[in-house]
C-alpha cells in the first residue's frame, strides 16, 4: 500500500475533496499563523477565540499585597485584548450557584486566610466540579487552611518564603499555554515561596525553581507552577506574582493570561499528573537518526521538519511496552505523524509499511487526519475536536503502547484505541520515530519523552508506603466479587492482601494500599447505592485529584458524589474507576503496595474478592 509517496498520493492535488471532510477547525485566520506568531500572546481575533467572563476575587483576611491593584488592571487588560470579560470583586456574597454559573473561570488573586464560609465553599466547589475553572495566583495557596477540599484544587498550601530576590525557573512543559513562549529557563525576580507538601504527585508541573540560583529555598524538587483537572473542571496555580512588577512583566502577564484560559477551557493542555518519564530528546539528537530525504532543524529545544518525505528515528533502543509522549505543533495544513513498532530501517516507507503512524494533519479522511491511526482506524472525531489546539498552537500526545494495542490520548484526553491484528505487524516491538512529510509541511515537536512499562499487561511500579504492622487473622475464604452492596474486605487476587487505608488515617488524602487481612475498620468498605466505596462510614474511595492517567494514586476523601468517587463492579472481580474508565490496580504483592488506576487489562492484580 502506498502511503505519503508524493503530495498527490497523500490528498494534496487541486481535485482532493479533503478540504470537505471532518476537521473544520482550521480557519483562515488559524492558516495564517506562523511559527513565530505562535509564541505570542493569542490575539482577540482568533477564530477558535470565544468570548467568556471570569471572576477575579481577591478578598484577604490575613497579609495584603500591594499588588492586587496592579493584578486586577492586568486581567482586564489581557481579556480586553483576548476576548474575554472581567468582574473583580472582594465579596465572599458572590460564591453562590446562581452567580458563578455566569464564570468560566474564578481567579483567587493573591487571597489570603479564611475568605469563603461553609456555603460559599460548597458553591465554589459544585462549581469547580462541575466543569468550572479555578486560578490560583501567589498567595492563593496562603488561603483556606482548614479547607481540604480547597487543599486538593489548589495543590499545595504555602510555608514560608525567603526575601525577594532574583531566581532561575526550569520550564518542564513548553506546551502549555502558559509557558510555550518561554525557554527552557527563565530568571526573573520575585518572592518565592516553599510550600508545606510537594504537590508533584498530584499535579502537572509547568514550572520549577533551581533552588541552587537563590538563596532560602528548602525543597529540593521545587514546583512554582502547575494544573491538572479536577472532575469536570481545571485547575492552575502560579506562585508568582507578588510583585507589583510582575503584571506589566509581558512574560508574567502572558503566563497568566495561558493560565486563564486553561482554566476557562478556551485552550488545551494535558495536566494530568506525570511522573517516571525519560526524556528522549530535549534538545540534544544523540540517539537519533535521519532516514531519507529532508531533515529536522534543531533550535530552542525544538525540532521542525523540512523537506522531505523522511523519518527521524530514535534508534539508541528498541520499545515494547511504553507510554511516549511529545508536544507538536503545526503552521497551517500541514502533515506529519509519529510512527512507532517497526524494526529498524533506513527507508522511511518501510518503516510506515511495517509499523503504525499516529496521523498529525489538519484535514484529511477520517482515518488520515489528526489522531488516527493512518488508514487503519479514525479517531473518535467528536473526542478529537474537543481535545484540540488549532494550528500554530501547542498539543501533547500520548501513545500508549501495551501488547498490540495502541491508545492515542490528545491533550489528555483519549481519542484512539487500536489494537494490531495483522500477522506482519507486531507493536510489542520495535522503534519510534517523526515524520518530516514534504516542503511546506512545517510541523514541530518539543519535549519527547517516554516511561516503559515492564510488559503488555503491567503497571508501573509506585515506591511502597509503609502500613504500621497489623496483627495477622485468619481470612476465611472467598468468593467471585457479587454487585455492589453490604460491607466487607476487598482481597486483592494477586497479592492475598486487603485493600487497607494506611496507617488507619482517617485524614483525607490518607493513602490506600495493601495490607494483610485483618479485619481493622480501615479495611471494611461499604458498597452503597450512589456506587461509592465508603470506609468508616464517611469517607469514600477517591481517585486523587480526579485524575485519569495510569499510576494515579487512590485515597480516601471525604464523600462528595463525584464521578472520580464512583466504582463498578465488573463480573470478572476487577472494579473500575467510573470517572477515569480505569481499574483499581496494585503493582505488586508486598505489604504496603500502593493502589492505584491502571488500564484495565484482565490480570490478577486487578481482581478483588469479598472476604
Amino acid at each position: 500500500m502506498l502511503r505519503h509517496l508524493t503530495p498527490a498520493a497523500s490528498g494534496r492535488g487541486a481535485g482532493s475533496d479533503r478540504k470537505t471532510s471532518v476537521l473544520r477547525r482550521l480557519s483562515a485566520t488559524a492558516v495564517a499563523f506562523t511559527t513565530a506568531a505562535a509564541a505570542m500572546v493569542v490575539p482577540a481575533t482568533h477564530a477558535q477565540a470565544a468570548a467568556f467572563k471570569v471572576l477575579v476575587f481577591s478578598k484577604t483576611a490575613a497579609f495584603r499585597h500591594d499588588s492586587i491593584p496592579a493584578g486586577i488592571q492586568a486581567i482586564r487588560s489581557l481579556g480586553s485584548a483576548n476576548d474575554f470579560t472581567v468582574d473583580a470583586t472582594e465579596d465572599a456574597n458572590a460564591f453562590t450557584t446562581g452567580n458563578l454559573a455566569q464564570y468560566k473561570a474564578v481567579i483567587f488573586l493573591s487571597t489570603t486566610g479564611d475568605v469563603l464560609n461553609a456555603s460559599q465553599q460548597t458553591a465554589f466547589q459544585s462549581y469547580v466540579d462541575g466543569g468550572g475553572g479555578y486560578v490560583g495566583v501567589h498567595s492563593a495557596s496562603d488561603t483556606e487552611y482548614d479547607w481540604p477540599y480547597y487543599g486538593q484544587l489548589m495543590g499545595a498550601w504555602f510555608k514560608d518564603h525567603p526575601a525577594i530576590q532574583q531566581a532561575t525557573l526550569k520550564e518542564e512543559d513548553r506546551a502549555h499555554a502558559a509557558t510555550a513562549h518561554l525557554g527552557q529557563t527563565w530568571t526573573r525576580t520575585d518572592e518565592w515561596y516553599n510550600y508545606r507538601t510537594n504537590p508533584r504527585a498530584n499535579v502537572h508541573v509547568l514550572q520549577s525553581l533551581n533552588e541552587s540560583s537563590y538563596s532560602g529555598g528548602n525543597m529540593g524538587d521545587h514546583p512554582i507552577t502547575w494544573c491538572h483537572p479536577q472532575a469536570a473542571g481545571r485547575s492552575f496555580y502560579t506562585g508568582l506574582g507578588h510583585t507589583q512588577e510582575s503584571y506589566s512583566d509581558s512574560n508574567f502577564r502572558t503566563l497568566l493570561l495561558g493560565g486563564i484560559r486553561y482554566a476557562a477551557k478556551a485552550t488545551n493542555a494535558d495536566c494530568r499528573p506525570e511522573n517516571g518519564y525519560t526524556t528522549l530528546y530535549n534538545g540534544s539528537t544523540t540517539g537519533w537518526t535521519q532516514a531519507g530525504p529532508g531533515s529536522f532543524a534543531n533550535s530552542d529545544a525544538t525540532l521542525t521538519s523540512q523537506g522531505g518525505m523522511g523519518m527521524l528515528w530514535y534508534n539508541a533502543k528498541e520499545l515494547g511496552s511504553y507510554s511516549l509522549k511529545l508536544d507538536w505543533r503545526m503552521t497551517g495544513d500541514s502533515n506529519s505523524g509519529v510512527v512507532v513498532g517497526f524494526p529498524a530501517t533506513s527507508d522511511p516507507q518501510t518503516a510506515l509499511d511495517t509499523g503504525y503512524e499516529v496521523q498529525i494533519d489538519a484535514t484529511d479522511t477520517a482515518d488520515k487526519t489528526t489522531g488516527a491511526i493512518y488508514g487503519f482506524k479514525s479517531a473518535d472525531l467528536t473526542a478529537r475536536d474537543a481535545a484540540l489546539n488549532p494550528p500554530g498552537q501547542w498539543n501533547t500526545y500520548e501513545l500508549l503502547v501495551e501488547g498490540e494495542r495502541l491508545q492515542v490520548f490528545l491533550n489528555g484526553t483519549k481519542i484512539n484505541d487500536f489494537t494490531n491484528s495483522d500477522p506482519v505487524r507486531s507493536l510489542q516491538q520495535g522503534y519510534i520515530g517523526i515524520q518530516n512529510h514534504g516542503s511546506g509541511d512545517v510541523v514541530s515537536f518539543r519535549n519527547i519523552r517516554i516511561k516503559e512499562l515492564s510488559g503488555p499487561s503491567s503497571s508501573p511500579s509506585p515506591s511502597p508506603s509503609p502500613s504500621p504492622p497489623a496483627s495477622p487473622s485468619a481470612s476465611p475464604s472467598a468468593s467471585p466479587t457479587p454487585p455492589a452492596g453490604g460491607t466487607s474486605a476487598l482481597r486483592g487476587v494477586a497479592s492475598n492482601r486487603c485493600l487497607d487505608v494506611n496507617g488507619a488515617s482517617q485524614s483525607n488524602g490518607a493513602q490506600v494500599l495493601i495490607w494483610d487481612c485483618n479485619g481493622g475498620n480501615n479495611q471494611k468498605w461499604t458498597s452503597t447505592s450512589a456506587s461509592e466505596l465508603r470506609v468508616y462510614g464517611n469517607k469514600c474511595l477517591d481517585v486523587n485529584g480526579g485524575g485519569t492517567a495510569n499510576g494515579t494514586a487512590v485515597i480516601i476523601w471525604d464523600c462528595n458524589g463525584q464521578n472520580n468517587q464512583k466504582w463498578r463492579f465488573n463480573s470478572d472481580g476487577s472494579i473500575t474507576a467510573v470517572g477515569a474508565n480505569k481499574c483499581l490496580d496494585v503493582s505488586g504483592t508486598a505489604n504496603g503496595t500502593k493502589a492505584q488506576i491502571y488500564t484495565c487489562n484482565g490480570q490478577n492484580n486487578q481482581k478483588w474478592t469479598r472476604v
